[in-house]
C-alpha cells in the first residue's frame, strides 16, 4: 500500500553542502541521544518538533532531563540559547525585554528580554502568572513581539521548549487553551529503565556528557531540512484521515473541547517530517496514527463527566484512532 501514496519528488531550492532530512535528524538524535540515554523515542520527537519550527511542551516529574534535553538539542544544531526561569513574581517585560531611557542622547533605547535568541528554554512555564505566560502568545505564532509599540523580528530558526512538572500544582498556574494549542507537540518523558540509568551513572561519574557534546549540523543545513519537510507529499485520502480524526475529536461523547485547526495543521506538518525522517518523500496513515496522541492530546478537553471516570485526552485519542477509517491505496 505504502507505493500507492508515492509521487515523484520535487527538488528544493538548498544551498549544495545541504544532506537529506534523514541525514540531519539521525545526527541530531546520536549527539541529544549521548546526554539523554534511553529515550530515543523522546529525542526524536523533540528532533521532529525542530524540523517543523514547531514548539515544544515537556512535561513530566522533576529530574528526568527535560532541562537537559533542550540544551543538548541547542548545542547539536549550534543554536543561540538562553533560558527563562519562571517564577510567580516574573513580568512580561522580563521575557520580551524592555525600553529604556538614555539621559546622553535622550532617547528610549530597546533592551532584549531573553526570548531573543533561536532556542528558548521556558523552565517551569506554568509557575508564572497568566499576565507573563501570554507575553509568550504573539512569539510562537507569529515569530515576533511587540514592545512599546514597536514590532521586532525573533530569530531563524525560533523555538521555544517549555517544560513543567504535573504533579506540583502549589503555586503553579495552569497553562491557558490558546497557549496549550500553540505547542506543536507535547511529549512526556517518562523514567529510564534501570540498565539507562546504570549508563548514566557511569556517564555522569566525572563530568557531564554535555561538555563534550559536539555541533553536528550547520544553521544552514537544519534551514534548509525545514524547508525540505514541505516538499514531502499528503495524498487526498491521508488528508482526509486527518480531517475525519479532528472531526471526531470534536463530536466524541467524552470531549467538552475538541482539536482546533491548528491541530489538523500540526497533525499535517509533523505526518510529513516522520516520513522525511524515515526517507520517504510521501506520507501513509502509520505516520499520522504515530503522531496523533502529542499533536491532539493536549489540544483535546474533556467533559466533567469523563474525569470522574478518569477518562484523559489521551485515552480519547486512543479511542479516535481505534474508530476511524483507515484509508485504503487508491491508484493515481
Amino acid at each position: 500500500m505504502n507505493e500507492e501514496y508515492r509521487t515523484t519528488q520535487r527538488t528544493a531550492q538548498v544551498p549544495q553542502a545541504t544532506v537529506t532530512v534523514q541525514e540531519i535528524a539521525e545526527r541530531i538524535v546520536s549527539s541529544v541521544g549521548q546526554v539523554i540515554m534511553g529515550k530515543n523515542n523522546e529525542i526524536r520527537l523533540t528532533a521532529l518538533g525542530l524540523l517543523c519550527r514547531g514548539h515544544i511542551l515537556l512535561e513530566d516529574i522533576p529530574g528526568v532531563g527535560k532541562t537537559m534535553m533542550a540544551k543538548s538539542l541547542a548545542r547539536a544544531v549550534g543554536c543561540s540559547f538562553n533560558r527563562i526561569q519562571f517564577t510567580p513574581d516574573m513580568l512580561p517585560s522580563d521575557i520580551t525585554g524592555v525600553s529604556i531611557f538614555n539621559p546622553k542622547t535622550r532617547e528610549f533605547e530597546f533592551r532584549p528580554g531573553p526570548i531573543m535568541a533561536q532556542i528558548v528554554l521556558a523552565d517551569e512555564i506554568n509557575r508564572a502568572t497568566p499576565k507573563t505566560q501570554s507575553a509568550l502568545l504573539e512569539a510562537m505564532e507569529e515569530g515576533q513581539m511587540t514592545v512599546d509599540g514597536v514590532t521586532y523580528r525573533l530569530s531563524n530558526p525560533f523555538l521555544i521548549m517549555a517544560t513543567q512538572n504535573p504533579i506540583e500544582y502549589e503555586g503553579t498556574f495552569p497553562l491557558p487553551e490558546a497557549q496549550l494549542d500553540r505547542f506543536l507537540i507535547r511529549i512526556q518523558m517518562g523514567y529510564p529503565q534501570p540498565n539507562d540509568e546504570l549508563k548514566i551513572l557511569a556517564a555522569q561519574q566525572y563530568q557531564h556528557p554535555l561538555q563534550n557534546l559536539q555541533q553536528v549540523a550547520t544553521l544552514q543545513e537544519l534551514l534548509a531540512a525545514q524547508q525540505l519537510i514541505k516538499d514531502v507529499y499528503v495524498a487526498k485520502e491521508v488528508q482526509q484521515y486527518i480531517i475525519n480524526l479532528i472531526t471526531a475529536s470534536r463530536r466524541h461523547a467524552d470531549v467538552y473541547l475538541g482539536s482546533s485547526p491548528r491541530g489538523s495543521l500540526a497533525l499535517f506538518r509533523t505526518a510529513q517530517a516522520r516520513a522525511a525522517m524515515t526517507g520517504r518523500d510521501f506520507v501513509i496513515p502509520d505516520d499520522v496514527k504515530a503522531l496523533a496522541e502529542v499533536t491532539l492530546a493536549h489540544r483535546i478537553i474533556v467533559g466533567p463527566a469523563a474525569r470522574i471516570k478518569n477518562i484523559t485526552s489521551r485515552t480519547v485519542v486512543q479511542d479516535i484512532l481505534q474508530s476511524t477509517p483507515v484509508p485504503g491505496a487508491s491508484v493515481r
